[in-house]
């Protein structure tokens, strides 16, 4: 059996991003549990490419790559700083450039960092449906993470950390269960 494909999608455009750190706490734990390969998708490295990028057929190879890295994860774990109660413009983009079909039935874990408590339902009313769009299995528990609750690259807020340990759980369960329907096979005969 091949070691289940986890993708780590970070949505901040900053080099210096607590998203990522935060992000690759997560990841790491989840390995540690369930063994996985990962692939760590940062936006603010493919800005250039992004930019360039209207529609899918303007891919760049690295660009292509990454979201065919996406669109044939068994896991995928989406984290995105919070700018004026959404998640970054590059997420955005970088996720509209997936095949709408690709992420059926595949669990996402929805992560978001911001300054203060005043987003910490973004993950409900922004994350949460844009890949309800793709028929993505939303993990039940969503995390926020504001400034204060994450420390010198760890979760300092206790009941913030017990929600991430909910999220790594049902992470590590969604791996255990019967792996995703070969959809990207199904859904890109020819790739």
């Amino acid at each position: 059996m091949t070691a289940p494909r986890i993708v780590a999608l970070s949505g901040s455009p900053s080099a210096q991003s607590r998203t990522r750190v935060l992000l690759e706490e997560l990841v790491q734990a989840i390995v540690q549990r369930a063994g996985g390969r990962v692939t760590l998708i940062d936006v603010g490295e493919l800005a250039g490419d992004l930019g360039l990028a209207r529609a899918r057929s303007d891919a760049s190879p690295a660009l292509e790559q990454r979201l065919r890295e996406i669109e044939a994860a068994d896991l995928i774990l989406a984290a995105s700083p919070v700018y004026k109660a959404s998640y970054s413009g590059l997420f955005k983009h970088f996720i509209d450039l997936i095949d709408h079909r690709a992420l059926a039935g595949v669990p996402v874990g929805l992560i978001a960092t911001g300054g203060g408590d005043r987003h910490a339902l973004v993950v409900e009313h922004q994350f949460r449906p844009l890949f309800g769009f793709f028929g993505a299995r939303t993990l039940p528990t969503g995390l926020y993470v504001a400034e204060s609750q994450h420390r010198d690259g760890h979760i300092a807020d206790p009941l913030v950390r017990a929600r991430a340990d909910l999220l790594i759980g049902e992470a590590v369960e969604a791996l255990a269960r019967s792996p995703v329907p070969a959809r990207a096979a199904q859904l890109f005969p020819n790739a």
